[in-house]
């Protein structure tokens, strides 16, 4: 089968397009044809090795998982004798390892059925942002309607799926993004829009009962003002960052863990793949409620460009892969 695969860190230049083996599926897992799968910031990161902090879990050398890629969208292909949800034929999104590639096989416990109103473009957008998004602001941030939600980053992959989440959940919504994203956001069922570069948020009047922030362009101390007295601040991502260093984006994931140990209003994300999670965001989709935003395709050949964009161009919404 085709695939992008990868022996070292390194740059766009380093990933290969080439034939390797098929996956062959455990007997918990299904082997997807894959249709479409998505680009994240995790996939530059492994890419990389980066930050050097990480490469204990991701590969001391070179990236475990050889094939690069996680989200993906298809049709099932086979399963394994232990699936008891799918058959072969069934439209599928999920999350796993090796999906910049024509089959990959996951697990039946991060796989569910795709919703039938999306393309699978549209499917494959969804599972680590969307599946952030919701735990961010419905595990951790305890969201409830009426309450007034503030998501910094809110017109990238997670932060578009966070802004219609939120809706959903029947909030009141202040997005946070630049004046070029302002008309989407606007679209996605926004409220309120603060552009960044030209107010900050954290020096206004406003208060907010939660805070989601994707962007950590702010301190503790200056998002805590903005909350309200029995609010809570919910971060994912973790700074404003280019690269090449020891700790990326950690550092501020590690310093809100610490203030998290003794103060309730402040928590971090810690994403847990669910099925359950998936099919919670394609009744979602089902329901009209949840659109993925795509910004950009590209062919599997073109993967390395589509990497190299979204590091480097500051993507809006998602970037997906046709296969």
């Amino acid at each position: 089968m085709k695939a992008i695969t990868q022996d070292r860190y390194g740059s766009p230049e380093d990933l290969e397009f080439g034939e390797v083996a098929p996956p062959v599926p455990g007997d918990d897992e299904v082997l997807v044809r894959v249709h479409a799968a998505a680009v994240n910031a995790l996939d530059w990161h492994v890419m990389r090795g980066d930050p050097y902090l990480a490469r204990p879990m991701m590969g001391l050398r070179g990236p475990r998982a050889k094939i690069r890629g996680r989200d993906f969208a298809g049709r099932i292909e086979s399963v394994g004798r232990n699936v008891q949800r799918f058959k072969a034929g069934d439209e599928v999104f999920g999350e796993a390892d090796g999906a910049f590639a024509e089959y990959v096989a996951a697990p039946e416990s991060v796989v569910a059925h795709k919703p039938a109103r999306l393309t699978f473009e549209q499917a494959a957008a969804i599972p680590l942002a969307g599946n952030t998004a919701l735990m961010g602001l419905r595990d951790l941030g305890q969201i409830q309607p009426g309450h007034r939600v503030l998501i910094n980053g809110a017109s990238g992959g997670v932060g578009t799926f966070a802004v219609q989440i939120a809706k959903a959940y029947g909030a009141e919504v202040t997005a946070v993004c630049s004046t070029k994203n302002i008309e989407q956001t606007r679209a996605l069922g926004a409220d309120h829009l603060v552009d960044y570069t030209k107010n900050d948020f954290t020096s206004g009047t406003a208060r907010y009962d939660l805070i989601f922030d994707l962007v950590g362009n702010h301190s503790l101390t200056t998002l805590r003002r903005a909350l309200t007295p029995a609010g809570k601040l919910v971060l994912s991502g973790g700074g404003v960052y280019r690269g090449g260093s020891v700790v990326g984006p950690m550092a501020l994931m590690v310093t809100g863990m610490v203030v998290a140990r003794f103060a309730r209003w402040v928590d971090v994300l810690q994403v847990e793949q669910r099925a359950a999670n998936l099919s919670t965001l394609g009744e979602l989709a089902e329901a009209g409620k949840l659109t993925p935003v795509i910004d950009r395709t590209y062919p599997l050949s073109e993967a390395a460009a589509a990497i190299h964009y979204l590091e480097t161009e500051h993507a809006r919404a998602k970037v997906v892969i046709t296969v």
